[in-house]
């Protein structure tokens, strides 16, 4: 799930289809399954270089398949969150590299996703169709793009995408203290103690974030209405894209770069920078806080600005109203949980030891979560 992984995984399908055995148990079978994850590869590079790593290991994959005369089918192992491949399935698939459909496609979708799309039988219709039209259409349908046209959008998105990954990994991983910044800020000792998960949140008993499970990483950070996975790096990278024109038509012409905006647009309309800063406020060190907040609430203007920019809206959502006006009239019952959980998380962590405030703390978690809906 790594961005190294996905980027090796072309070489460790070919190595693996080129074995007598491999070969003839797909040629059995009739395909040949390969499962990609969204979470860790996010966790690793940040938004958008998620994104990208996925779509060109996919698009190296039909190559690998194609080249052995063996069908792929890819699993694709989306989270709830869109810092973990959540959002819209039918955009999705529908900007998936061309080839990589093919008439098979597999699904995983988590949390509370399987509540909100599939615990109504008419619902789960509606959910169940689309998908499937989005199959039909990416394995029938002409490709968007021709071949030097997404041979130049690739190449740019490329740069973005490195630019992307260097914003995020200096600060997730190059900032001195931001882990310590990021579990003051975040409610996830709380989220870990308070065990309403299925595995622990770290894969070994360590603090790094390195070893933190990519669920409670994106969970937290939606908590505390940052939502940091799902949006940070990828605004400071088209910020400093200098051909604009170009942008401009890779946004307008390209499936994969629309929808990855779109999910992102969704993001940043459910989190609240004044909300966040006042999770800050639970950042017992005022240097570490001052240096560090900061950066984040500079990159979410500039994310935003870009974005409305680029898709030519003075608010966000503006087109999509129906997704707009269900955000919008969630937030006056999110918004006063969110600053109840501030302030049982400060009682708590000053030793206030009232099993009435972990209580409190897990509900309000329960209901930030239920009113964001895409935040695990």
């Amino acid at each position: 799930e790594t961005i190294e992984d996905l980027e090796a995984a072309p070489d460790v399908m070919a190595e693996f289809l080129d074995r007598p055995k491999a070969a003839a148990l797909a040629a059995k079978r009739g395909h040949q399954e390969v499962m990609i994850g969204y979470s860790d590869s996010n966790k690793d590079g940040g938004y958008l270089t998620s994104n990208w790593s996925l779509h060109e290991g996919s698009r190296a994959l039909v190559r690998v398949f194609r080249e052995r005369n063996i069908k792929l089918q890819l699993f694709h192992g989306r989270g709830g969150a869109v810092g973990r491949g959540g959002g819209s399935a039918f955009d999705a698939i529908r900007a998936q590299p061309p080839g990589s459909v093919g008439a098979r496609i597999r699904i995983t979708e988590q949390g509370e996703v399987i509540a909100s799309k599939y615990g109504n039988p008419t619902i789960a219709a509606t959910n169940l169709e689309t998908m499937t039209a989005a199959t039909v259409l990416s394995s029938l349908a002409p490709t968007w793009l021709d071949d030097s046209q997404f041979a130049v959008f690739r190449q740019n998105m490329a740069g973005i995408s490195k630019a992307a990954a260097t914003y995020y990994r200096d600060l997730v991983y190059g900032t001195p203290g931001f882990n310590q910044f990021f579990r003051a800020l975040t409610p996830i000792t709380e989220i870990a103690e308070l065990k309403i998960g299925s595995r622990p949140a770290s894969r070994i008993k360590s603090d790094r974030i390195e070893d933190l499970r990519a669920i409670p990483w994106v969970f937290s950070w939606a908590q505390a209405r940052v939502m940091l996975p799902g949006w940070f790096g990828t605004g400071q990278a088209l910020a400093a894209f200098e051909d604009r024109g170009l942008l401009a038509e890779m946004v307008e012409a390209w499936p994969f770069l629309a929808t990855t905006l779109s999910n992102m647009e969704m993001v940043l309309a459910k989190s609240d920078i004044e909300i966040a800063e006042k999770y800050a406020q639970l950042v017992p060190d005022t240097a570490l806080r001052d240096r560090i907040f900061p950066i984040i609430r500079d990159a979410w203007y500039v994310t935003r600005d870009q974005v409305l920019t680029l898709t030519g809206q003075a608010n966000l959502l503006d087109h999509q109203p129906a997704l707009q006006q269900s955000v919008l009239r969630r937030m006056p019952y999110i918004n006063p949980l969110n600053a109840l959980q501030v302030d049982l998380i400060r009682r708590r962590r000053g030793g206030d030891t009232d099993p009435r405030i972990a209580e409190g703390i897990h509900l309000t978690i329960n209901g930030v979560a239920a009113g964001l809906r895409n935040s695990g």
